[in-house]
């Protein structure tokens, strides 16, 4: 088992803080684990083994028809003796009402909770009824390329060529931790996101046309990183001969991003200081995501580095915008407290160069500004905007 210490130490952080800590992301991001790593630590603290009480609701142990009231009363039962109880639950969103039963052991019981999720009842909006003020939600995401170094560490292998390697397979654990080729790769994202879609949204949302409902999906992870609107997609459709209302574009796109399929980024206006509600752009969970609906493709790289870029600024605690000064974009402008950074993304340089840096020179504030590239030349400063490798950057 790789520790991944970035969530073990948040987890620490909050250990016996009386909140419940909620760990939320896509299927197979590493959740569950991380849960046994932080069971370890308990142990190694000294908490006794009988005072942990780890459950998975994926497992065949448990009824399906299980109740929040069954899900309660079990968990009260194992209860024993005096004494705090670690709760370690996997992947409550099985059981109907759980937020119930977890804030009733919240209030009755001497209880440190700690729970994961991969769908939408673990967003704030479905769980503010009964643990309001009295959670924090923890996002987990697919591996860093920091992690995934670390996954590779036996390898031998020199840091550049494990970022091409990386750029290419996403950071799924499981697909880290083998030695497989593309397809391979491919094959097994594949069958995480069919899960996601058959378990977390087509269930779910009764979606009857799954053809159309997979075209509007194509349609988001070919224009990742660019900005459109369900208009624009309800337009490209009626193209096709097909019909879809916007509404329904809208609340697909809104159970994707339960799903945790994808990221919504808004657009942040720097002359008005103010969030804009229009032209967003949407990042996927994982680049593997994107390549193995469409096959690996050297021109969707530069697309897929800005996606990279988007999910290391959202790891390191940024809220991250689209940045929009008068009519010139920055592609990220991330804040976290009082810190802000802007930072634009490109391939190569020199030739996208002169663009990049003068739309950050032109924003009159003095925060660290960033052109991130692949260019292994392209290293140094130009007028206060620092010029850094892609790899550079993420480590």
């Amino acid at each position: 088992m790789i520790v991944r210490p970035n969530y073990i130490n948040t987890l620490k952080t909050y250990r016996d803080v009386p909140l419940v800590k909620i760990l939320a992301g896509i299927r197979r991001c590493g959740k569950s684990t991380i849960l046994e790593m932080f069971k370890e630590d308990l142990l190694n603290s000294g908490v006794s083994a009988d005072h942990i009480i780890s459950i998975s609701y994926t497992s065949e142990d448990f009824d399906d028809g299980m109740t929040d009231k069954d899900m309660y009363n079990a968990i009260k039962k194992r209860m024993a003796d005096e004494g705090r109880y670690y709760l370690l639950l996997d992947e409550v969103q099985e059981i109907t009402g759980w937020e119930k039963a977890v804030n009733s052991l919240l209030e009755n019981a001497d209880t440190d909770i700690y729970v994961t999720g991969s769908n939408s009842k673990l967003m704030s909006s479905e769980i503010s009824t009964y643990l309001t003020g009295r959670y924090i939600s923890i996002p987990v995401f697919t591996l860093s390329f920091a992690e995934y170094m670390e996954f590779k560490k036996s390898s031998g292998r020199a840091p550049k060529e494990l970022l091409n390697e990386y750029i290419r397979m996403g950071g799924f654990p499981i697909v880290a931790l083998g030695g497989f080729d593309g397809s391979a790769a491919y094959q097994i994202v594949e069958g995480i996101y069919n899960s996601v879609i058959t378990s977390d949204i087509t269930k779910r949302h009764n979606i009857t046309n799954f053809d159309l409902f997979n075209r509007v999906v194509k349609y988001i992870v070919e224009n990742v990183g660019k900005t459109f609107s369900a208009n624009a997609i309800v337009k490209f459709l009626k193209s096709e001969g097909r019909s879809l209302s916007v509404e329904s574009v809208y609340n697909y796109l809104e159970w994707l991003e339960k799903a945790f399929v994808i990221y919504r980024c808004q657009r942040y206006d720097l002359q008005g200081k103010s969030v804009l509600k229009t032209q967003e752009k949407f990042y996927l969970a994982d680049a593997s995501l994107k390549y193995c609906m469409m096959g690996f493709n050297t021109k969707s790289v530069a697309a897929m580095l800005e996606n990279i870029v988007y999910f290391e600024l959202c790891r390191k605690g940024y809220k991250v915008y689209i940045g929009k000064n008068q009519t010139k974009e920055i592609d990220f402008v991330a804040v976290r407290r009082d810190e802000r950074i802007y930072v634009q993304v490109c391939r190569n340089l020199p030739e996208e160069s002169d663009r990049e840096v003068a739309n950050l020179l032109e924003i009159k504030d003095h925060y660290p500004k960033y052109v991130v590239t692949l260019d292994e030349l392209a290293a140094g400063n130009i007028n206060g905007v620092k010029i850094v490798h892609l790899a550079d950057f993420l480590l």
